[in-house]
């Protein structure tokens, strides 16, 4: 059996629409349900729990064994946004855990871990793309072999809060590679003659104008500059930088941020 979300509403229109996993599940022709105490009555060995999204009550847990796929180096980067927090961090390593289902968010024991390195140029996408097939391996690999002991997790704990809307606006006072690792998550943002001019891709320069000036296709940080690759004005479509500004007809008077 898989237990995903339930269907909704997703782009345009307003038709109902599976899950993904949901999706996926019907076409190999297994059962699904969006109620997690169905799981109950199965009399199933074990549970894996990948990006679930809520917790699982207590009295699930006592009858039915769970672990979960988990995308950090517990015990750093529990919760809800660990690629995301690994990658604003400026973290050089993360990786995925195989851990024991508990009550408490993230706590249990340790089944596997395999580290993932974290080059400075890798998308949010990417590096997500490169844990799934990490993880899937990992988590394969030993169930064929045995989950075998657990072990507890050690250092500090980190809680990885989901990305609030406001984290993507790029404060171009802050250093510019502080704010590449913004742009890498997706959607980051800044201002621009009353609009948003959202910057997909961009790379880091050493030397860049004052904060908020654009010389030569590079914006201005608090430290070192962004020379934008793709940019999306409001309410248009995702384009070269190149292209947008020689549509853009900036000024000498127009500031971003």
């Amino acid at each position: 059996m898989v237990v995903s979300q339930p269907d909704r509403r997703r782009g345009r229109g307003s038709a109902l629409v599976p899950s993904p996993v949901k999706a996926a599940a019907l076409d190999l022709g297994l059962e699904v349900t969006d109620v997690v105490d169905d799981v109950l009555g199965l009399g199933a060995d074990l549970a894996v729990v990948v990006a679930f999204g809520q917790l699982i009550k207590p009295h699930v847990l006592d009858v039915l064994p769970m672990v979960n796929l988990h995308f950090s180096l517990l015990p750093r980067w529990r919760g809800a946004a660990p690629v995301e927090r690994a990658i604003l961090a400026g973290d050089p390593v993360t990786g995925v855990c195989l851990m024991e289902l508990v009550e408490e968010l993230d706590a249990g024991r340790v089944y596997a871990i395999e580290e993932v390195a974290i080059n400075d140029d890798l998308s949010l996408e990417d590096l997500r793309g490169k844990l799934v097939d990490v993880g899937t391996t990992l988590l394969v690999d030993t169930l064929a072999q045995g989950l075998g002991q657990p072990i507890e997790q050690d250092g500090e704990v980190v809680y990885a809060k989901k990305i609030q809307p406001g984290e993507l606006q790029l404060d171009l006072e802050r250093s510019a590679r502080e704010l590449h690792r913004v742009i890498r998550l997706g959607g980051a943002w800044v201002e621009l003659r009353g609009k948003r001019l959202r910057i997909w891709q961009a790379e880091v320069v050493e030397d860049g104008p004052r904060p908020g000036h654009l010389i030569d296709g590079v914006v201005g940080t608090g430290s070192g500059g962004l020379r934008l690759i793709e940019v999306q004005s409001e309410g248009k479509q995702r384009m070269s930088a190149s292209a947008w500004l020689n549509g853009a007809q900036l000024t000498p008077n127009d500031r971003f941020g």
